[in-house]
């Protein structure tokens, strides 16, 4: 019988370990003073959350959303410390997070509550998330003291809590709150007793403010750009996940023909068609619209029409040698994330995340080739 992994090999995402290092590395670069949350929720932006965090076990600890999240890495063998940016809801969430040594950030005070309530076999460390305008989590400045002055007697809280924030707009480096944000989480603080914790990947990048004792890199460690006008070349980040496929076929459609559903895009001339195997059920955005490129041969190419659940058409006028079977990137080394989201008016976050089981992860962690092969 044939390998059906040996055979399919398309769609597939590579995963590139070496690059995520070196973005880790930029971090350490921008932060040096910082210690550093790496954040691998939602399934590690896409990437794989067990893979990557094995990969990022030499950050100081790792981010995620969600205490099953966590319980995920301690499965797999990851000792790492682990933070929970969302805390916990119910009682057996603070159970777990007790027996598998998680660390929580409060936001609401039905969750101090619970904590007081609760019996635990050992203190948990835990973080504030206060509210200094991102207005989604987090207490109000003024009711920390109050959560403080609760947290300090109880016995379930391992020493000082931590304080934390969360950047709103600091992609926008001409925006003032991300300054503002930094200084009211500061404030809260005036006899440097407590570790804080601001910066996100932009606000590690941008706001020299944010990289207190603590700092949260997101996407910037997956290789694409946390700041509007800004490439991730520019900020010296690597891509790390390259998403690749082949041609499946190739058209000669003449003038006046049209592609593909609603037949949006007709020919201007006799021309080659390609069709590629990826499409919105990959995890392509289906609102890619024509004039977005791929790369064949080296070449970006645009797509034309529009994107299926499985296949996508590409103008190969520009290398009239593409032949059924040849590589196609979607995103990746010379064709960033950042520009294919723009293109479909979303944000790299959302690709990246949305990469569907059916592709195929391929993770690299030494000098391994980064491309598809041309069939013989």
């Amino acid at each position: 019988m044939h390998d059906v992994e040996a055979i399919r090999v398309y769609p597939r995402a590579l995963i590139d370990h070496s690059a995520l290092r070196h973005n880790l590395a930029v971090v350490r670069r921008h932060a040096p003073v910082s210690r550093v949350w790496a954040v691998i929720k939602a399934n590690g932006y896409g990437h794989g959350m067990v893979q990557i965090g094995s990969s990022l076990q030499s950050a100081d600890g790792l981010a995620v959303a969600r205490v099953e999240e966590a319980l995920r890495l301690r499965r797999a063998g990851i000792c790492a410390p682990i933070l929970v940016l969302e805390g916990f809801l119910l009682g057996h969430e603070l159970a777990a997070a007790c027996e598998h040594r998680l660390e929580l950030a409060l936001h609401e005070p039905g969750q101090v509550s619970l904590l007081e309530q609760t019996a635990l076999a050992r203190p948990l460390r835990v973080w504030i998330k206060v509210d200094t305008g991102m207005h989604r989590l987090g207490f109000d400045p003024r009711e920390v003291q109050a959560v403080l002055e609760r947290l300090a007697g109880n016995p379930r809280v391992d020493g000082l809590p931590g304080l934390m924030t969360h950047l709103a707009n600091a992609d926008d480096t001409r925006d003032g709150l991300a300054q503002l944000q930094c200084e009211r989480l500061r404030a809260l603080d005036p006899a440097a007793r407590y570790s804080l914790s601001i910066g996100n990947s932009a606000g590690i990048l941008a706001f020299p403010a944010s990289r207190m004792h603590w700092v949260r890199p997101g996407i910037m460690l997956y290789g694409a750009s946390p700041l509007a006008g800004k490439t991730a070349a520019e900020l010296g980040l690597r891509p790390v996940m390259s998403l690749q496929t082949r041609l499946v076929a190739v058209r000669f459609l003449r003038r006046g023909e049209a592609i593909g559903y609603g037949g949006t895009y007709v020919c201007p001339e006799d021309m080659k068609v390609g069709v590629a195997a990826v499409g919105y059920g990959d995890g392509y955005p289906r609102h890619a619209p024509t004039g977005t490129p791929v790369l064949i041969k080296g070449k970006r190419v645009p797509l034309v029409g529009r994107v299926s659940m499985d296949m996508i058409s590409i103008d190969l006028r520009a290398v009239p040698d593409a032949a059924m079977g040849d590589p196609v990137t979607l995103w990746g080394q010379d064709l960033p994330v950042d520009e294919i989201a723009e293109r479909a008016g979303t944000i790299s976050y959302e690709l990246l995340c949305h990469i569907t089981a059916r592709v195929r992860k391929v993770h690299m962690h030494a000098a391994e080739p980064q491309t598809l092969a041309t069939p013989a």
